[in-house]
């Protein structure tokens, strides 16, 4: 007696948001080398690391470079700002401690 099999086939494809979003949630690292040589002699190498991931798997990696830099993230530039306006105070108070001392 001979068994009929069925072979289950995939017919749909992964869409685009799928795509995205899996990729998006593990990451993915493109790494390449670019290197120039000239009779043997090496002349330039580029070294080339992409990481493509969602925010959180980022920070989740150790990767939070933006948090810090004030051209992209405002809370980092008033961190920057603080120190200079704690400067300027600072020397404004010795001047006028300077002229109370002069005074007396």
């Amino acid at each position: 007696m001979a068994v009929a099999r069925r072979v289950a086939t995939s017919v749909g494809g992964t869409n685009l948001a799928d795509l995205l979003e899996r990729i998006l949630d593990k990451g993915i690292v493109i790494a390449g080398d670019i290197r120039i040589n000239l009779v043997d002699v090496e002349l330039l190498t580029i070294q080339i690391r992409l990481v493509i991931c969602s925010v959180d798997k980022a920070k989740e990696m150790g990767m939070d470079w933006w948090v810090n830099n004030p051209a992209l993230c405002s809370s980092a530039k008033a961190a920057q700002a603080l120190p200079e306006a704690a400067e300027k105070i600072e020397s404004r108070l010795a001047r006028i401690e300077t002229l109370l001392a002069g005074q007396r």
